[in-house]
């Protein structure tokens, strides 16, 4: 069957919008309150004035020289701490997400992703098994694993971090949910000890970082493990019905990587989908915010 590749953007949602890009930075609002971020992709111009961004923002981040990746956040309008936002989709797909300003920039979030929790949770819907088992690595604050979770998945989250464990399970109980299944572990070893035990799942989702690290200190690098990432889960996926779900952030890395990655592990696939996400702004700009490639059986 031919891959269809494509350039996937979120649709209407009442409780975010990118309002613009440009300067190394990202203007957004996450219900009521606007956010104003570093974006290394975005090296345009502002469509604003910085003025205005200062204006609408309720917070900014400002980072540190040393460590691009870590900073403060500087208030510039009253706003909580930690606060909630909506998803849903046309589908029935209805979640809560717990949102929060880290020292990292992130606040618990990527909203590009909502493209890939409408999928999970169209495919696990009709999928042919009862409660499929959805296997959920590097996991983060589980949007994904809700949205599996609310269509009817049996689903194990992984990620290496307790503190975004414990926020993922905030989100599930907001969302009116129980029953996932919590692992705070390395992804590789777990997913090599799955394929020792001969353990299958009807759906895997990846979303590896560049760099990471696991809760021993395990290193991850994405462009040196990814290969051998996805030979393991191709040994762990049913083989009869099954999706899987792939996103990748690198700057150098195109959705092509990714094609050849699933070709090489995995054979000929069914319904394959690969391309890029990305947000668009309120003056058209795109914002390209990684490639993915999933696939289903069904």
């Amino acid at each position: 069957m031919k891959e269809s590749i494509q350039s996937l953007s979120p649709g209407i949602w009442e409780d975010y919008e990118l309002i613009d890009t440009g300067g190394f930075e990202k203007l957004e609002r996450f219900g009521k309150f606007i956010l104003s971020r570093p974006e290394p992709q975005a090296i345009w111009d502002k469509s604003l004035p910085d003025s205005d961004w200062r204006k609408l923002a309720h917070a900014h981040f400002a980072k540190e020289k040393s460590n691009p990746e870590k900073g403060q956040w500087e208030q510039l309008q009253p706003m909580p701490h930690n606060w909630q936002i909506g998803y849903t989709n046309p589908e029935g797909l209805k979640m809560s997400l717990s949102l929060a300003l880290t020292s990292f920039k992130h606040i618990g979030l990527f909203p590009e992703q909502a493209v890939n929790w409408d999928y999970i949770y169209q495919t696990v819907k009709r999928s042919p098994v009862k409660n499929p088992k959805v296997l959920n690595l590097f996991a983060y604050t589980g949007a994904a694993s809700v949205a599996a979770k609310a269509a009817g998945a049996d689903v194990t989250h992984l990620d290496s971090v307790k503190q975004v464990v414990t926020w993922s399970k905030h989100n599930m109980e907001a969302s009116g949910l129980d029953g996932i299944r919590w692992m705070v572990d390395d992804a590789m070893k777990f997913i090599k000890r799955e394929s020792r035990r001969g353990n299958k799942y009807q759906g895997i989702i990846l979303d590896p970082p560049a760099y990471g690290r696991g809760p021993e200190g395990e290193k991850w690098i994405l462009e040196e493990q990814i290969n051998e990432m996805l030979k393991v889960c191709a040994e762990i996926m049913d083989p009869k019905d099954h999706f899987l779900l792939l996103n990748m952030y690198s700057l150098s890395f195109s959705s092509l990587i990714a094609a050849n990655l699933i070709r090489t592990n995995f054979g000929k696939v069914e319904n394959a989908e690969h391309g890029e996400l990305y947000l668009e702004d309120r003056y058209e700009k795109k914002l390209p915010l990684g490639v993915f490639f999933r696939f289903s059986s069904f």
